[in-house]
């Protein structure tokens, strides 16, 4: 059913575009206006702040008046002046005489004007009625009205610094595409109408817009450069969140270019930010409309000329906009190596997402989600690092692993550390590069590869069996590359590894250059020889390319700690480690480094902080006892040390929930062998009540006989004849000595 026009006095009948086909306006609003539509990412939450991507509280600004914000001077530089038809400059001064602010540019005859059209008083549509001039634009003057049909809300009108062609197909574009644009953080488009003026008689066009009580990025800019306004590194992800969710909606729900984007052209706004100034917005497809941009925020002229205005070109844009806003910022400003408040991992993580961003045309982000993805990661790192709390989220580009990278320390000890004698010895060594090339994460499948299906389904119970099942296959895809791949390195052959990594580069063709997924697999390929330092550098270029991700942290993490970089091992598990809680490998990694510098306590307090709810909690807990009863290079343990451990052992889920049972026998003994130490040493005092696992008061008869039987104990466990012999033998070697 055809709508029909509202306004008093028409009969007019809304057509297609949204506007009425006689009078050509928009209908009137109706009288009960519904609640303003929900942010993306960003919601209000309470009368002071608003929140963005659910993540940081922005303070709300307090209005300002509109018309105290009118501009006074209309007039324009003469540096600022060129023809809008061939970029020539117009209206120059000469011989001490100052340019003309209208006439004919002197290389292709088109007229210029530098005058604003409309005066305070005007009606233009004999609606909207003009208080002044608030801004000049890169494509007209910006004024500031009151549409007098509806209560006299403030308005803005933007109109043409010139009429010629160029600029007059700018404006119908404008007008096109954006009247029916519906987004919280773009300015919205109310209506497009001329005026014709009345010293020239000729008739101009002028968008009608939303006014926007705020102050621009450019003036947000401005304070933090002077130091009258602290801009936190926070604020300027927040920032690049909403651009980012302005430009998504344009590039994937309306196939538009926005073209333009500098700090200028965003304001921030009481309660969310608003990208405006959309002179620019073209079609995806669009080769033929003049290049609209700003020279530092642009794409390079070279690759303008070679692949137009894109996707790309827009993330540019948006990574130069944070560049010169981090730059101002009280991260961006602090002299290194200064970092009072621990996150200068989460800055070097914003400086390699922007340095994505503006990177060459086939290295920079694809797309405004995927850069948002990543951008949303180094938020939640940066507010991680900063406050102390935990900021978890799934990673969309990497499966979440259940191998612990804890080098065997959170596993019930074997047999075998009695057996060899080092039961009091403990091992604070990472685990092996080769151990960690199978259990760091790994990139998800991609979605429209042909072999989705098959490499979710297929499973088998050795590695040999899965190489097995995807040769028989038949498929040969990027993705059944790189799963033959990790098969191998499974299996422990990277040479037939590096052949399928290869033949995945082949598929690839020139995309492998750029595929972060094959950087990852070289990655892992050089842990499985041993090349610690190869691997780190391929990690690295992951972290460059994923810098919200996790993964590429972890494994440059355990790169650094077998490199004995532990000042960097320490700031990659670090910020792991407070972003999200279930990360066992990353607490794993901390107690290690802790360990290595003597800290038994620190070692204890970080397994202490794995969650209960988490996979790798009941691990954390044995490590904990194995690190309070072991000795470390620094010397044994504490009589206290041994007595948390005793507190400790009861409480552990082991054996199936049992209360006897091989682990637990173990366990036992690791504790009643540490106790021993003490006691046989002089050092014993402290030990206290030691319960079922020490004794009430321990001495050292009695912890010897305990010990003996404990040992007993074990040898039963014992699958050989020489296993059971040898632990018969220290228990009998325990034994306290008796006249009979």
């Amino acid at each position: 059913m055809t709508e029909k026009c509202n306004r008093p006095g028409c009969t007019g009948s809304v057509d297609e575009t949204g506007f009425c086909d006689t009078c050509d306006r928009r209908p009137l609003p109706p009288p009960a206006a519904g609640p303003p539509p929900a942010v993306t990412g960003s919601t209000a939450s309470g009368g002071s702040s608003w929140l963005v991507g659910g993540l940081v509280s922005m303070p709300e600004l307090q209005p300002a008046d509109p018309v105290s914000r009118l501009r006074g001077d209309t007039e324009v530089p003469e540096s600022s002046r060129f023809c809008g038809h061939c970029q020539a400059e117009v209206g120059r001064g000469y011989a001490g005489q100052p340019g003309l602010a209208e006439g004919y540019c002197g290389r292709c005859r088109a007229p210029f004007s530098f005058v604003p059209k409309l005066r305070r008083g005007d009606l233009v549509a004999d609606q909207y009625e003009v208080d002044g001039c608030l801004a000049r634009g890169g494509l007209g003057w910006v004024y500031l009205a009151r549409d007098t049909h509806l209560d006299d809300n403030p308005v803005v009108l933007k109109g043409l610094i010139t009429n010629d062609e160029a600029a007059l197909r700018l404006a119908v574009a404008e007008r096109r595409f954006l009247t029916t644009i519906e987004h919280p953080n773009i300015v919205r488009i109310f209506n497009s109408v001329t005026h014709r003026d009345p010293r020239t008689g000729e008739r101009a066009g002028y968008i009608v817009m939303e006014y926007l009580n705020g102050q621009s990025l450019q003036d947000v800019q401005e304070a933090a450069a002077r130091g009258t306004a602290p801009l936190p590194i926070e604020h300027v992800l927040a920032y690049g969140h909403e651009i980012l969710a302005a430009l998504e909606y344009l590039h994937g729900s309306r196939g538009l270019l926005y073209c333009d984007m500098k700090p200028a052209n965003v304001i921030r706004c009481p309660d969310r930010i608003k990208v405006i100034d959309v002179g620019g917005v073209r079609r995806i497809d669009d080769r033929t409309s003049p290049v609209v941009g700003t020279d530092f925020f642009q794409a390079p002229p070279d690759e303008i000329r070679r692949h137009g205005l894109t996707v790309r070109s827009d993330i540019h844009t948006v990574g130069r906009t944070l560049q010169v806003l981090f730059e101002v910022s009280e991260e961006g400003r602090r002299a290194a190596p200064a970092d009072p408040d621990g996150i200068a991992f989460g800055v070097e993580s914003f400086v390699r997402l922007v340095n994505r961003a503006v990177a060459r045309h086939d290295r920079r982000f694809a797309t405004a989600a995927e850069m948002s993805q990543q951008l949303k990661g180094v938020l939640r790192e940066v507010l991680s690092l900063r406050t102390g709390r935990a900021h978890p989220v799934r990673s969309a580009v990497f499966a979440p692993t259940p191998v612990l990278l804890d080098g065997g320390l959170g596993a019930v000890p074997g047999l075998d550390v009695w057996i060899r004698g080092t039961s009091g010895l403990l091992d604070v060594a990472p685990p092996s590069p080769s151990w960690a090339a199978g259990g760091l994460p790994l990139p998800i499948v991609d979605p429209d590869d042909e072999a989705v299906d098959l490499l979710a389904t297929a499973g088998a119970a050795d590695p040999r069996g899965l190489i097995e099942k995807l040769a028989n296959s038949g498929l040969r895809s990027v993705e059944v590359r790189l799963a033959l791949c990790r098969a191998y390195l499974e299996a422990g052959d990277p040479d037939s590894a590096a052949g399928s990594l290869e033949a995945a580069v082949s598929g690839l063709g020139a995309r492998a250059d750029h595929d972060w997924r094959i950087r990852w697999h070289r990655g892992l390929l050089g842990l499985a020889r041993a090349d610690v330092p190869t691997a780190e550098t391929e990690f690295d270029a992951v972290y460059s390319d994923c810098p919200g991700e996790i993964a590429p942290k972890l494994a440059l993490g355990f790169c650094a700690e077998h490199l004995a970089e532990y000042s960097r091992a320490t700031r990659c598990y670090r910020a792991i480690w407070q972003r999200d809680r279930s990360e066992g490998s990353a607490a794993f990694g901390l107690a290690r480094l802790r360990l290595r510098d003597g800290d038994r306590a620190g070692a204890v307090d970080i397994l202490d902080e794995v969650p209960r709810e988490t996979l790798h909690y009941e691990r954390a807990r044995v490590a904990a006892i194995r690190i309070l009863c072991g000795r470390l290079p620094s010397g044994g343990p504490t009589p206290g040390d041994v007595a948390e451990a005793v507190r400790r052992l009861p409480a552990l889920h082991l054996d199936g929930g049992n209360a006897t049972g091989e682990a637990r026998d173990r366990l036992t003994a690791l504790v009643q062998t540490a106790a021993l130490g003490l006691l046989e040493g002089g050092a014993g005092d402290g030990l206290g009540n030691g319960g079922e696992v020490l004794g009430p008061e321990p001495t050292v008869d009695d912890l010897r006989r305990r010990l003996e039987r404990s040992m007993r104990v074990l040898a039963a466990q014992a699958r050989t004849i020489e296993d059971h012999g040898a632990l018969v033998d220290l228990a009998n070697a325990v034994r306290p000595r008796t006249p009979w």
